[in-house]
């Protein structure tokens, strides 16, 4: 189907099916149990158990599944028939078998399963976990194939849509150049060499200008009898390489590694980007982010919060109270800032930020007011009662060309106004004047 642009192609895949429920087809009770215990719970899927082929015909009768997993032979279907079965149906597919030979190769090759798993004691279990589970999670991923010749780019779409990956199509390098500078959330290219406009090398070359391997993983592939080319493309900038003609297994690797690879990033990206608390972005993160706007791209307002009398919360109810009230702000914080847009952050201790999108001085009063009275009503436990806390904030109308910083100093001093005439209040340049008058010596 057409997505937005003039052959840009996106592929009905398994990535489009709504289940989210497997058909497990094992003849041993024992490791039948096993396997759905451990599915159940780390992929979250809800899991159907049969025995046999009758069985499973009669499962796929009543209702669609996401995913199945078959044992190859079973009491009534000897010599793998359960495939045809599955085939017919139209169920993503992953088999374990307990011997794997040339033959079974080209039955799973034939019935364009997903993956086939050799039974080899404990590590069985841990592998169809892992799997699934990567099955279940490929469909967060959005991969472009770019190649100029379209039965190359068809197998390649189907081989991915198994996968359960979301496939975007482009039939040259300069058209995979548009469709990334319009799609930020591509993360894996897979690309020819040989294309008539430019070349993957090239193409390699010019993602590498504006996108790290980090944020985007590009995998090169070529019918070139040419050995120094995968050198060629990775020196300038490619993740991977393969020839052709590859074995479906060896790419699929290949894919599952670059994609394995980009998740370890952005784990490590959100640690490096999160406070570990509160799950909102950290000091260092909001200030860098801020400042990498610039000066003349901010537009909105920036919030300075601050818990009242945050220190009484520790020393009368303990410090996993004072942890309880920190996450319960920041969620009260996360939800009211989605619709908008907001960026919230905590600085540290009980010092709260937010960069409120677009928002002028009327708007940002009338939100951190909002704000204010959500905290002061939510209530957060501590063992037989509850309590609650309020925040002060000082909320700064960003002005055009000024520094990040002077704008943070801004919001600074109003805090420091709103805790000194009385806490639990929003000061902002629509109160300042009051505040000038009144404000006290100290807080």
């Amino acid at each position: 189907m057409t997505v937005g642009r003039d052959n840009l192609l996106m592929a009905d895949g398994p990535g489009n099916r709504h289940a989210n429920e497997i058909l497990l087809i094992e003849d041993s009770v024992a490791l039948s149990t096993l396997l759905t215990q451990r599915l159940e719970e780390e992929t979250g899927a809800a899991v159907t158990r049969c025995g046999s082929m009758a069985a499973a015909r009669g499962k796929l009768q009543e209702r669609s599944f996401m995913l199945a997993l078959s044992g190859l032979n079973l009491p009534d279907a000897p010599n793998g028939e359960i495939l045809n079965l599955l085939d017919e149906a139209g169920v993503a597919t992953i088999v374990f078998t307990a011997r794997f030979d040339v033959n079974a190769r080209e039955k799973y090759a034939e019935k364009k399963i997903i993956d086939y798993i050799v039974k080899d004691g404990s590590r069985t279990v841990d592998t169809v976990v892992n799997t699934v589970r990567r099955f279940c999670t490929n469909n967060a991923y959005r991969i472009l194939v770019v190649d100029d010749v379209r039965t190359a780019r068809s197998g390649l779409t189907d081989i991915l849509n198994r996968q359960n990956f979301q496939v975007l199509e482009a039939h040259s390098g300069r058209q995979a150049l548009e469709i990334l500078a319009g799609d930020d959330t591509i993360e894996l290219v897979i690309t020819d060499y040989h294309m008539p406009d430019m070349d993957g090398y090239e193409l390699t070359r010019r993602i590498r200008e504006t996108r790290g391997s980090e944020e985007i993983r590009i995998i090169g592939v070529s019918s070139s009898s040419d050995r120094l080319l995968s050198a060629s493309f990775l020196k300038a900038g490619a993740s991977d390489f393969i020839y052709r003609p590859f074995v479906p297994e060896e790419l699929q690797c290949r894919i599952d590694n670059n994609i394995e690879t980009l998740t370890q990033l952005k784990h490590l990206r959100r640690l490096a980007e999160r406070d570990h608390l509160t799950g909102l972005a950290n000091r260092r993160h909001f200030f860098d982010r801020m400042r990498n706007l610039g000066a003349d791209a901010l537009s909105g307002s920036i919030a300075l919060l601050d818990i009242d009398h945050f220190k009484n919360v520790n020393d009368s109810y303990g410090h996993d109270v004072g942890d309880r009230v920190l996450v319960t702000l920041a969620t009260v914080m996360e939800k009211m800032c989605a619709a908008g847009r907001h960026i919230p952050a905590r600085l540290g201790g009980e010092e709260f930020a937010i960069f409120l999108n677009k928002a002028d001085a009327f708007q940002s009063h009338s939100f951190c007011e909002e704000l204010r009275r959500a905290i002061e009503e939510a209530n957060v436990p501590t063992g037989n009662s509850k309590i609650s806390v309020t925040v002060s904030i000082g909320v700064v109308e960003i002005e055009p060309g000024e520094t990040f910083s002077n704008q943070m100093n801004a919001a600074d001093q109003l805090l420091y106004l709103a805790k000194a005439n009385g806490r639990n209040r929003v000061y902002s340049s629509l109160t300042l004047p009051e505040a000038m008058r009144s404000a006290a010596p100290s807080v």
